[in-house]
């Protein structure tokens, strides 16, 4: 995506702040007239044209609402920013939101973490810093260049390729240098997000294994990588600055000496000749802020492509919403076939699950059963053939209403830094107590809770690593039952208890008659309540 592009889908973003735009851009504009005509105004007062005390006071004038243009200009442009900041988050939230899961599963966490906290914080520079002083260099530079042609034609002509040089050859030619090493820094740097969060995640196993050396060196060699982008980036921007600086110098020189050249001809007289040296002397302002955002803009360019990749990217499943309601009745699975990506993971499958009953399900890993499960959840999109609840099909279901008839339980429960209450009222925000007790007992977790200090509004460690892998499956399974869905969709449920609280959770289970129940497990001691058990063996029924 070309960075023109970028800005011009960054600047879209803008349309509800315009009038706070307009309102910076135009106070901004004032102020650097107001700066420039300090010393040109001090020009007219050496030539006699104005006397001392008015322009005493008229410098006092200018001077103050120089000040007072610029805090509004800068208040107004960081008051869009953080504004538009807040806006980009909640959509790029709401992108996230629309891809869980399907999009999200592959996604690096670290990665996705360095876009939604330092990639959309450097935004900050495009909306403060960039967008405004755009338009305020090519309004001033219009007004100028006039000011200064009025004088003589060619003093005009090169006030604006001066300011051409400045505000556009050079940060074209920054960009043409920095070329995409913004991008791979910004790259970089979340390749290294990922790194210390994967690491700080399995530091038991680092240090279990003896391998806390080689996650250092692995570190310290992606450390060093950054750091040579940055150097890289640096280099770049201090050129930038080095060569904006001879450039205005240059052009100074010129005017200086064209001017001189002239006067000395008798084609100007020496107010043209002094007060277009000190027009053009002081106008350089909004251009060199233009100027140093040449390297440093392609940072934000980057990581604002970052983020609008995510706001882009193709939804995998959409929210189905407006359709009639839909009651829970017979499942069934039509000759679905299934891939992700390129490899087929299920085929041809097919199978009918009546009301009230319990299927389990067996298979080798690898063989589509977890798979079967999304899709019935409906996190993936059937492609080919079709699953139906009660004779619709489960995309003609409001997504709502689908979720809130089906308890799904996967192999890893994932549990929030919140006390258990909380994490256990994910299932049902508006339990009562005695619904949260009576989802504990039958998950046999009730006791557990009842003997930690703070009982059920214990704070659960991040990540849940303060519970062992058992306590955390029965968290999950009490989930499902407070949840209360008409399907159970059981992923591996007793894979990390022991026999006895197998048992417990089993005979748990077998009391739901008013309730339809799909279990995956290895375990054949799992399995003995069901009704039928189907084998799924590469993707197919056997």
């Amino acid at each position: 995506m070309k960075a023109s592009i970028i800005m011009f889908k960054l600047l879209k973003l803008v349309r509800p702040l315009m009038l706070n735009m307009i309102i910076a851009i135009t106070l901004g504009l004032c102020g650097h007239l107001a700066a420039s005509f300090i010393t040109i105004l001090a020009g007219y007062g050496l030539l006699g044209i104005i006397d001392f005390w008015s322009l005493v006071f008229i410098l006092l004038i200018l001077a103050i609402l120089r000040a007072i243009f610029r805090y509004i200009e800068q208040a107004s442009n960081h008051y869009i920013a953080f504004k538009l900041l807040a806006l980009i988050r909640d959509k790029v939230f709401g992108a996230l939101r629309k891809l869980a899961p399907a999009k999200l599963e592959n996604k690096n966490a670290g990665n996705m973490i360095n876009i939604i906290t330092s990639d959309i914080e450097l935004l900050e520079v495009f909306y403060a810093h960039t967008i405004s002083p755009i338009m305020i260099a090519l309004a001033f530079g219009i007004i100028m260049v006039i000011f200064i042609g009025h004088y003589h034609v060619g003093l005009g002509i090169l006030a604006l390729c001066s300011y051409i040089t400045v505000g556009m050859i050079v940060p074209l030619l920054m960009n043409y240098l920095s070329n995409n090493k913004a991008l791979i820094y910004r790259q970089f740097s979340g390749k290294l997000s990922s790194f210390v969060l994967e690491s700080l995640r399995g530091i038991k196993e680092i240090i279990q294994y003896n391998s806390g050396n080689k996650r250092l060196n692995d570190l310290k060699e992606l450390t060093i990588k950054l750091d040579n982008e940055e150097n890289g980036l640096k280099k770049i921007m201090a050129f930038n600055i080095s060569l904006c600086n001879v450039v205005v110098l240059l052009a100074n020189m010129i005017m200086l000496f064209y001017g001189g050249y002239l006067f000395g001809h008798g084609l100007i007289d020496f107010e043209a000749y002094l007060i277009s040296v000190l027009a053009l002397f002081s106008s350089f302002g909004p251009f060199i802020a233009l100027a140093n955002l040449g390297s440093g803009l392609q940072n934000t360019i980057a990581a604002g492509k970052r983020t609008l990749d995510i706001l882009e990217e193709k939804v995998e499943v959409e929210d189905i919403e407006g359709k009639h309601s839909c009651d829970f009745g017979t499942i069934e699975v039509n000759n679905i076939n299934f891939s992700y990506d390129e490899e087929l993971i299920l085929k041809d499958l097919s199978l009918e699950v009546k009301p009230k009953s319990i299927l389990g399900i067996v298979g080798k890993s690898g063989s589509g059963k977890s798979t079967l499960l999304k899709l019935l959840m409906r996190f993936w999109q059937v492609k080919d053939g079709s699953i139906s609840i009660n004779n619709r099909k489960i995309d003609d279901i409001n997504t709502i209403d689908l979720r809130n008839m089906e308890s799904y339980v996967t192999q890893d429960a994932h549990l929030f830094h919140d006390t258990l209450k909380n994490n256990l009222k994910i299932a049902k925000l508006d339990a009562r107590d005695d619904e949260i007790i009576n989802a504990c007992k039958k998950a046999n977790i009730h006791e557990f809770i009842m003997s930690l200090p703070k009982g059920y509004d214990t704070m659960v460690s991040e990540l849940g690593s303060s519970l062992s892998s058992g306590e955390k499956q029965r968290i999950a399974l009490a989930r499902a039952f407070l949840h209360d869905g008409e399907l159970l969709l059981l992923d591996e449920p007793t894979s990390n208890l022991d026999s006895l609280n197998e048992a417990i959770i089993l005979n748990s289970l077998r009391k739901i008659k008013d309730r339809t129940l799909i279990m995956i497990s290895h375990r054949k001691s799992t399995l003995k309540s069901c009704d039928k058990i189907i084998e799924i063996d590469s993707g197919r029924l056997s």
